[in-house]
């Protein structure tokens, strides 16, 4: 009985125990998943952190270049802010110290329609340096060759040695004086030369524009001859006619001298080469004038800024009115052949024919002829009254006065125009030569880099100091919010080589054009010198100048009225 009930006991136990050790066995294997998946968890998690500390790392070197790169950025347009705002302050200390700025002598030629101003710098040696800009007299002013004799005359007197001869542009009052005057500048020796890049024969763009000039100018010519040709002209036509001929004055000496042949011959008279000028060039500054800079600010090389009209089609429509004037004037000033008129050019009767005097022995012709006399030709005859007014036999020449325009355009926007600057002031001098709008307008995207700094267009006009006023003060020739309103610089002062009664000779309106004058005296505080004013030939200084007055410390005329002497600091 006993063994029996011990051997189920037993067997119980034995159960427990292998259940006992079981469970702990899976406890066990439970507990050491546990651990294996917080280790994986935990390595997983390091390899998180680390992933993002990196990224955090490399997104921090990111922001720390990109920060650097904007720090380094800020402080460069610091820097030159602070340089421009240096060079400001010492331009101001220095226009407070009048006597520790540079000063240029110019003396100014009073010839009126025509410019020469003579420039003279002291080098940091003492010894002077002279600039010539333009010598020349418009071809409808009186005894126009004596003046040019009597000036270079006087040139010489100044000065045996011209470091710089400058030709702005190519008209015959800008020019003159190299022909007309030739024996006087034998005596003189002239260094360089500076001319625009339009003048540059070896440039394709200059040698494009070279020849738009020479057949407008051909076929100006020979409308010119046609209109003195016809027997009677309208109010209109005659209009015209004076209009041509004066911008023709520009073109050619009272002799029919040729203006090419006068710049050539001011470009000829060089010693040291020719120096053709664009404003892309970096500032000019001459060998021992540490002090000055000489910016070139036109002509621009995009030449739709020569036509004020300010359109890329101008030249071909200027191209094409000229081939107009060509086609029906003929090689020889005699009309070619139209293919795109409307009868056969051997049928009809020329019209000078046709209201000539002869008759013809045709009965059909001499019929013609008494028609055309008495309904076309007619000057209050019994026929009729006056028919001038039906005749177009000269109307298409009136074509002659846009291309005369387009042609006196360009060659004025085609003006070199210089900028000196005083480096210990930063004053500048502004001789604009002949430059119209479209010159004007194109100084606005101007730019360089002076000493670490940039220097813009806008800025030198805010402070130029004297103003040689362009053109003879014509209305077209000075920039109103873009040119004269940017000079706001107290001291300014302004020459313009002007003279109203020759101007109004030539019937060319206002010139000086008086809202430019007004704005001008206002702007200068009257600090204005004209060429034609009376008390230059008095010899008498006047009184607004009898003492340092804004940038004119000295002002004296001479030469009975030749030439006016002037300081500028």
């Amino acid at each position: 009985m006993n063994e029996r009930s011990e051997t189920p006991r037993r067997s119980a136990a034995a159960t427990a125990r292998r259940r006992a050790t079981r469970t702990a066995a899976a406890k066990k294997t439970t507990a050491r998943k546990s651990a294996a998946g917080g280790t994986f968890a935990t390595k997983a998690a390091a390899r998180k952190a680390a992933a993002k500390t990196a990224a955090d790392g490399r997104t921090a070197t990111k922001n720390a270049v990109a920060k650097k790169a904007v720090a380094k950025k800020a402080a460069k347009k610091t820097a030159a802010k602070k340089a421009a705002t240096t060079r400001r302050g010492a331009a101001r200390k220095a226009a407070s110290r009048r006597g520790s700025a540079a000063p240029v002598f110019i003396r100014h030629y009073c010839q009126g329609i025509g410019d020469c101003h003579l420039l003279r710098f002291d080098k940091d040696d003492g010894s002077p340096w002279h600039l010539l800009i333009d010598c020349g007299l418009h071809s409808s002013v009186p005894n126009a060759g004596e003046t040019m004799d009597a000036i270079v005359a006087d040139i010489a007197t100044v000065t045996q040695r011209i470091d710089v001869l400058v030709i702005t542009h190519e008209h015959w009052d800008h020019v003159s004086g190299f022909s007309t005057a030739a024996e006087h500048f034998a005596g003189i020796e002239v260094g360089e030369v500076w001319m625009a890049w339009t003048e540059n024969p070896r440039d394709k763009q200059a040698r494009e524009f070279d020849e738009f000039k020479g057949k407008a100018l051909a076929a100006l010519q020979r409308a010119s001859l046609r209109l003195d040709g016809l027997r009677s002209l309208d109010d209109n036509m005659s209009g015209v006619r004076d209009g041509l001929q004066a911008l023709l004055g520009f073109q050619f000496g009272a002799k029919g001298e040729k203006v090419r042949a006068a710049r050539d011959a001011g470009a000829a008279l060089n010693t040291e080469g020719i120096r053709y000028l664009e404003p892309s060039s970096a500032p000019l500054q001459p060998e021992g004038l540490g002090n000055l800079r000489i910016y070139v600010l036109g002509p621009p090389r995009d030449t739709n800024f020569f036509s004020i009209r300010e359109r890329a089609s101008e030249m071909y429509m200027a191209a094409a009115a000229a081939a107009s004037l060509e086609r029906t004037l003929g090689p020889d000033d005699i009309c070619a052949v139209d293919t795109l008129a409307p009868f056969d050019p051997n049928l009809g009767l020329a019209l000078d024919d046709a209201i000539g005097s002869g008759e013809a022995a045709d009965g059909d012709e001499a019929a013609l002829r008494r028609l055309v006399r008495d309904l076309y030709a007619a000057e209050g005859s019994a026929a009729a009254t006056d028919q001038r007014w039906r005749r177009i036999d000269g109307d298409w020449l009136g074509a002659s006065a846009d291309l005369a325009m387009q042609l006196d355009d360009r060659t004025n926007n085609s003006s070199l125009v210089l900028a000196f600057e005083f480096a210990d002031s930063g004053r500048v001098l502004l001789f604009a030569a002949d430059a119209q709008i479209g010159n004007w307008l194109s100084w606005q995207d101007l730019k360089w880099d002076v000493d670490g700094a940039a220097v813009t267009g806008p800025e030198l006009l805010s402070r130029v100091v004297y103003y040689k006023v362009g053109h003879h003060g014509s209305q077209n020739a000075t920039a109103k919010s873009k040119g004269l309103q940017l000079m706001n610089d107290p001291d300014l002062a302004a020459f313009v080589p002007t003279n109203e009664v020759d101007a109004k000779r030539v019937k060319w309106g206002e010139m000086p054009f008086h809202g430019i004058l007004a704005d001008l005296e206002r702007r200068a505080d009257g600090r204005v010198i004209r060429a034609d004013d009376a008390w230059l030939r008095s010899g008498t200084v006047d009184a607004r100048f009898r003492k340092a007055n804004g940038a004119l410390q000295r002002v004296a005329p001479g030469g009975d009225g030749l030439w006016v002497d002037v300081e500028v600091r």
